[in-house]
């Protein structure tokens, strides 16, 4: 460009960087659109990890922490996270509240891009006190993640000016925190008020037996969850490689952050099979498609400054990770978290930035943060001398990142509790969130919803059940919305039809039948 500028041709040279401009903003624009599309994942897989009852009422929650995170990142949360009025200062930013005086130096893609980022921590919490939260607080909480809660934390680590960021002029030991697409920032900040919100709100009915045993209570549509999961898969090619924020002379990094990000997840994946496999002998869809997830956000932080076979090994360290977590925190803490979202996003986020700060190569992590020659880097690597800070850094913003969302969202939520905002009536629960809140279930004509058992009796005058005269046996009567239900012996087929206007209530079925629920 200053050879052309030399020889007369100022023009074309403008051409050149207009067309760079404009490359780099449509880089951030498509990365922003797959990030913003894993808004779909995270709904499919919560729905299909919820019963029937609860599809409306969880899908329509994820599409108010999408709405209620945006206008909390456009009216102040941005402007906490990046605004830089006078060169700025290491705790939180200062300018752009409501987007003014925005163009001057910010970009519209840009603030996409990081509002993207935004609903997906906001959305982590959604699935983890799934089934009894009343939709009031889904909106509070998404409202003050994202408009100050993430925001901070964005600051510290991805401003120029923050106090931890690897950005900064200087440093802290040299390095700042080696978080490239958000272990920390997002997955931990989302993971962590996950885990609290949880914990506040309560378990659901049913989920633990009188001596504390875990009851399971399986989600309604494995399909929904593999979707959701590829959803998600896809949507991180927007989320890691659209991280370097531009292509123009960084689609070598954003290629291999891609190939990192595909290794990981699926030696995620295989690991949490296997595991499974060894503990329950079974191939379990659920954990395997958790694996993956675990080994998605392991890879975040380390994504352009480490290999692919590390990658690789991140992943599967990452489902052992997941896999301890989640057990630990539903049997020992009895904190029901619904998606095991505190297991992936926090557990393995906290994995993500120390794995990040072991693996990080010298060649990559010059590349991708453009530090010339750097003199710390990953501990596996570097020299002696050399290899602590960038591991120092990252057990450092472990400790504060944990700290800043405990001291903020666990009194935000107990707060909710105590002002009656935070979880439904038991009525409610035990009918479900769709029928009592939503206007009625989201599968009207072909669901079950729930099941009476009915026990026929031998010594009845009709012999048993009035349909077949069947004595001493078991049936399940279903309770259809819209539609006929039918008697059926329990694992007999085809069963026998009913027409609606024979269906009966709780505690009162054909003669000859008595009822329990």
């Amino acid at each position: 460009v200053l050879e052309l500028r030399r020889m007369g041709l100022g023009y074309v040279a403008a051409e050149i960087q207009q067309t760079q401009h404009d490359a780099d903003a449509m880089w951030l624009l498509v990365a922003a659109a797959l990030v913003f599309f894993m808004q779909t994942g995270f709904a499919m897989l919560c729905a299909g990890l919820v019963r029937a009852k609860n599809t409306k009422n969880i899908l329509l929650k994820n599409v108010l922490d999408a709405c209620a995170g945006a206008l909390g990142f456009w009216s102040v949360g941005y402007a906490f996270a990046y605004g830089e009025a006078g060169g700025g200062n290491p705790f939180i930013g200062n300018t752009y509240f409501f987007m003014t005086n925005f163009e001057e130096t910010a970009t519209y893609q840009g603030w996409l891009f990081q509002f993207a980022f935004a609903a997906t921590a906001a959305t982590i919490v959604s699935g983890a006190v799934a089934e009894r939260t009343m939709m009031s607080a889904y909106l509070c909480y998404s409202f003050a993640l994202t408009a100050f809660v993430y925001p901070v934390v964005v600051h510290w680590v991805w401003s120029s000016a923050g106090w931890l960021s690897a950005f900064n002029a200087a440093p802290l030991l040299g390095t700042g925190m080696i978080d490239f697409a958000g272990c920390g920032v997002v997955h931990m900040v989302g993971g962590l008020s996950a885990l609290l919100g949880a914990a506040v709100v309560g378990p659901r009915l049913g989920r633990y037996d009188p001596e504390g045993n875990v009851v399971d209570i399986p989600g309604h549509s494995a399909t929904l969850q593999a979707l959701g999961t590829f959803i998600l898969w896809v949507g991180w090619y927007g989320f890691n490689p659209g991280s370097t924020l531009a292509i123009t002379g960084l689609g070598d990094v954003a290629g291999k952050t891609a190939v990192t990000t595909t290794l990981s997840a699926a030696s995620g994946a295989v690991a949490c099979l296997a595991i499974f496999k060894l503990s329950t002998h079974a191939f379990d869809l659920n954990q395997t498609l958790n694996g993956a997830l675990a080994g998605l956000v392991s890879i975040t932080a380390g994504c352009s400054v480490v290999e692919p076979y590390a990658a690789v090994i991140i992943g599967a360290v990452g489902a052992v990770v997941y896999t301890f977590w989640a057990e630990f925190v539903r049997r020992r803490l009895k904190i029901d978290d619904v998606v095991d979202a505190s297991a992936v996003h926090y557990a393995c986020g906290m994995w993500g930035l120390v794995s990040a700060s072991l693996f990080a190569t010298k060649a990559n992590y010059e590349a991708a943060y453009g530090v010339a020659d750097p003199v710390y880097y990953g501990g596996f690597y570097a020299p002696a001398g050399q290899g602590h800070q960038m591991f120092v850094c990252a057990l450092i913003g472990i400790v504060v990142i944990t700290a800043w969302v405990t001291a903020l969202m666990l009194p935000f939520f107990m707060a909710l509790k105590t002002l009656g905002l935070l979880r439904s009536p038991p009525e409610e629960e035990e009918a479900g969130m769709d029928i009592s809140k939503h206007g009625g279930s989201a599968y009207p004509d072909y669901v079950v919803t729930s099941s009476t058992i009915v026990t026929s009796n031998a010594g009845d005058e009709d012999g048993g059940c009035p349909l077949c005269a069947a004595a001493n046996s078991t049936w399940v009567l279903p309770r259809w919305f819209g539609c006929a239900g039918a008697w059926k012996p329990s694992g007999a087929a085809p069963p026998h039809p009913v027409s609606a206007g024979q269906l009966r209530p709780p505690g009162a079925g054909p003669a000859g039948c008595s009822i329990s629920a």
